[in-house]
């Protein structure tokens, strides 16, 4: 027996409880994450570009979001920390929504039964016994139980 034929290949419904529980978990990460990008931003803002606390904040916020910077940077430090942040914030922006929407993903598959196994499509596709038999062909078991038995 295969692993497959233990476990239950009918498809189960996952709770409302426990959709809001993984988005609650996944919104907990996405806001420590952000967190620690503002922050991170706002540093490099205020050593690089030499930006006040609120200001840096401010910045690294709105380029976080995709907004674009509010002032303007003199240094080519403060320029070139502020294409690397930018870079990176497309880039994570895009992840933490990702993070974020993956449990909700996950319960529309379930609750859609979408299945993604290619190996139970493939399954599904083969001729059955009797329809190979009202095909005229022969399979491994009609010629079994045609033949005579062996002396």
């Amino acid at each position: 027996m295969s692993y497959c034929d233990h476990v239950s290949t009918l498809p189960h419904h996952l709770s409302t409880g426990v959709l809001i529980r993984r988005l609650a978990r996944n919104g907990a990460i996405v806001i420590g994450f952000i967190a620690a990008a503002l922050g991170l931003g706002a540093v490099g803002y205020h050593m690089f570009g030499g930006l006040p606390w609120l200001d840096a904040t401010l910045n690294a916020a709105m380029i976080l979001t995709g907004m674009g910077p509010v002032d303007h940077l003199d240094g080519p430090e403060a320029k070139v920390f502020a294409i690397v942040y930018s870079l990176f914030s497309s880039v994570f922006f895009l992840t933490m929504v990702a993070v974020l929407l993956a449990p909700a993903v996950q319960h529309f598959l379930h609750r859609f039964h979408l299945e993604l196994d290619e190996r139970r499509e493939a399954q599904h596709r083969r001729p059955t016994h009797a329809a190979a038999q009202a095909a005229g062909g022969r399979d491994e078991a009609s010629d079994a139980t045609s033949r005579p038995p062996a002396p």
